[in-house]
């Protein structure tokens, strides 16, 4: 297997929301489900219900909020230029699931951080195929963490 390229991470958090995991927690994990051999740089932006919501409708038709977006751009290898990607992770939701599934917050932000990471890097779950790799990729990741299975 190549070895991961490299991936940087920034991260900006929107003001007056609950505790999220810090950035150093969010970079390990995100860097746990890089595969690209390419560098990386991925932004992550910390929002609440009403951000999220706005995204989910305008992008997906979804007028909800949702715990995760991963909005991918993978400029053409000419130009030299790193994958690039966005991740939008809604901090209410992510804390109200954990607590409905009973997980802790870390696990469960661990997960959409690696579930997100994976979205950029072309994996999905529309297909049932596409879902059963996808899923077994998230766990091998996050048992890597030391995290339990996220879909048990």
């Amino acid at each position: 297997m190549t070895r991961p390229g490299p991936l940087q991470l920034a991260v900006r958090r929107a003001r007056g929301l609950p505790a999220a995991p810090p950035r150093h927690r969010l970079l390990r994990w995100a860097r746990a489900a890089w595969r690209d051999p390419r560098p990386g740089e991925v932004a992550v932006k910390l929002v609440g219900e009403a951000e999220s919501q706005a995204l989910n409708a305008r992008y997906r038709g979804r007028d909800r909020p949702t715990n995760v977006l991963a909005f991918g751009l993978d400029p053409p290898d000419a130009l030299g230029l790193p994958r690039m990607g966005d991740l939008v992770i809604c901090v209410p939701v992510v804390l109200r699931e954990a607590a409905e599934q009973g997980k802790s917050a870390e696990a469960h932000f661990a997960h959409m951080v690696v579930h997100g990471l994976l979205h950029l890097q072309g994996y999905d779950h529309i297909e049932e195929a596409e879902r059963l790799e996808m899923e077994a990729l998230e766990r091998h990741i996050l048992a890597d963490l030391g995290f339990p299975d996220p879909y048990a």
